[in-house]
């Protein structure tokens, strides 16, 4: 491993500097793996840099497109985001989400929905929500050439039937079951595994226990890797402000900041001033 970022041994001809799966998965238990959302070409340059793991995330719904949840978004949507992504993206490994109603149904239709973006993208894997339930499934699509990256704990996708956003693993028949769900998912064969909205100590003993890497996201500092939202990384989506994230930046109050000094300068005719416009003459010394 390199220090401080994950290796990029062994790539292929065609990207010999990005990271892939294989570099991802043999992270486990050695350098932590950093990993946060994109859904834009100018973010994904931004973030790519400092990035292992890149994530087409279904939250673009809430805070690109004004979703009450994730479950607004199509198949198609992600792939043009994926898209978007991939062509700022030159060395992170780019994961697109399989949005709701994309893969649930049947094998035939997971397959389909994952080779798809693999295909339209060019992206590195693709992520689905689910434990036990899913296991079938996210095997078939693994075997079927797709690298898949697994997420337990709160599953956005289904918490509307769950009763909610609500923290998983806080008591012992649940804590079971989200280790049952990432025992299923790794034996699957999964490179990877998100944890999300679970206890910390389950969270932890998931991540000693399975021999994939965990990337946490409000469940144990002990996870393999850790993942946020940008946009609540940055401040740019301020509805709601999970407990789990630290904001490093207020680029909405920044935003708005600009706008009203735009605003103000329209108003007031000092911009454009002549400097900004084509066909003046400059004025002599």
């Amino acid at each position: 491993m390199g220090t401080g970022t994950v290796s990029r041994e062994n790539k292929t001809a065609a990207t010999p500097d990005r990271i892939g799966t294989p570099q991802i998965r043999a992270a486990k238990g050695a350098v932590p793996l950093v990993c946060l959302t994109a859904y834009t070409t100018p973010m994904a340059k931004a973030l790519d840099p400092y990035c292992d793991l890149l994530l087409v995330g279904d939250s673009l719904a809430m805070v690109v497109y004004g979703l009450e949840t994730t479950r607004g978004v199509t198949l198609d949507m992600m792939i043009n985001h994926g898209q978007a992504v991939m062509r700022g993206a030159e060395r992170a490994c780019v994961v697109v989400d399989l949005p709701h109603g994309s893969y649930e149904s049947s094998t035939y239709q997971a397959i389909s929905s994952a080779a798809r973006v693999l295909a339209e993208t060019g992206c590195q894997a693709v992520k689905l929500e689910g434990g036990e339930e899913m296991a079938d499934t996210v095997k078939a699509i693994v075997d079927a050439g797709v690298p898949v990256l697994g997420h337990v704990g709160l599953l956005p996708q289904k918490a509307e039937h769950r009763g909610g956003f609500k923290i998983q693993g806080k008591d012992d028949a649940g804590a079971k079951q989200v280790m049952a769900d990432a025992r299923a998912i790794a034996d699957a064969g999964a490179f990877a595994l998100v944890i999300e909205g679970t206890v910390e100590p389950v969270a932890r003993a998931i991540t000693e226990e399975i021999s994939i890497p965990t990337i946490g996201i409000g469940a144990s500092p002990a996870c393999d890797g850790q993942i946020l939202v940008t946009h609540d990384l940055v401040g740019t989506f301020a509805d709601f402000t999970p407990k789990f994230v630290k904001r490093y930046a207020d680029l909405g109050a920044a935003m708005s900041a600009a706008a009203g000094a735009y605003a103000d300068d329209v108003r007031a005719r000092r911009f454009p001033g002549l400097e900004h416009c084509f066909g003046v003459e400059k004025k002599a010394g």
